[in-house]
């Protein structure tokens, strides 16, 4: 992995999820239309156990929970926040606090595996499939959605041009997905990248959709400290160069990928 792409640590995502916890669903609006698509491109397969990783307050596990009703279906995410909050919507049979990149399941234990906009925190995209191929059984189904490289770049563009400081998340190139999909050892039934495009009043509207849904930036190499008024007024004019009749526009790289261990 690049320098450019060293993600922040892995105890700041999660405190920082933990914290959006309460919001999340309020402004939650991106995460899902990404979940509606990914669950439309799921197979028609027989599924008697899935899990979910990177649950969230449960949103795809209560989907998944209506149309597998006689499954079983297992919550995990690395934030005790969200756990908590999937737990009380009842979004599952099991919660199980753990890491995409080191499952805590047995291996062939579970049909489907199902991973909505929580990869792209892992720095190690590799580890993430070998264990998807790991606990999946054979014929089981690997459905993820993750961001890559050019997710918000108005908002990058317009930091960049008020101090060069890193303000926003960094993401893996698509070409990067492309590479490690071919690499890994399941059948690719597809693989693609789509923009999702937000738009927003104004340029507080958008930051707080972020910190409230917990992504805000927790980059390694973040300006530490409050930001002052002169900068933000130079980031807003930066950014109202992005204006459309619809608002500020906020772009998201969304790659969807379905695999099958055979």
């Amino acid at each position: 992995m690049s320098e450019a792409y060293r993600l922040p640590d892995k105890a700041l995502v999660a405190a920082s999820f933990s914290k959006a916890a309460g919001s999340y669903d309020g402004v939650a609006e991106l995460q899902r239309q990404v979940a509606d698509a990914l669950l439309a491109r799921l197979p028609t397969h027989t599924v008697k156990r899935w899990l979910d990783v990177g649950v969230g307050t449960g949103y795809c596990s209560r989907a998944l929970a209506s149309r597998y009703p006689h499954a079983q279906g297992v919550a995990l995410d690395l934030a005790m926040g969200m756990l908590q909050v999937a737990r009380q919507q009842e979004a599952a049979s099991a919660y199980v606090q753990g890491d995409a990149e080191a499952l805590p399941l047995a291996s062939d234990s579970v049909d489907l595996l199902i991973s909505s906009l929580a990869v792209q925190w892992c720095g190690d995209f590799a580890a993430v499939l070998s264990e998807a191929r790991r606990v999946l059984r054979p014929g089981g189904v690997l459905a993820f959605s993750s961001l890559c490289q050019g997710t918000l770049h108005e908002l990058r563009s317009s930091w960049q041009a008020v101090d060069g400081g890193v303000h926003v998340n960094r993401f893996r190139r698509w070409d990067d997905y492309q590479n490690l999909v071919a690499d890994c050892d399941m059948q690719l039934i597809g693989l693609q990248e789509q923009a999702h495009i937000l738009c927003f009043n104004d340029l507080r509207s958008l930051t707080r959709s972020l910190k409230e849904v917990g992504a805000h930036n927790i980059n390694q190499g973040r300006p530490e400290g409050l930001t002052g008024r002169a900068r933000l007024r130079a980031l807003q004019q930066a950014y109202e160069s992005f204006r459309t009749e619809d608002g500020l526009p906020a772009t998201y790289r969304v790659v969807y990928g379905l695999l099958r261990k055979v």
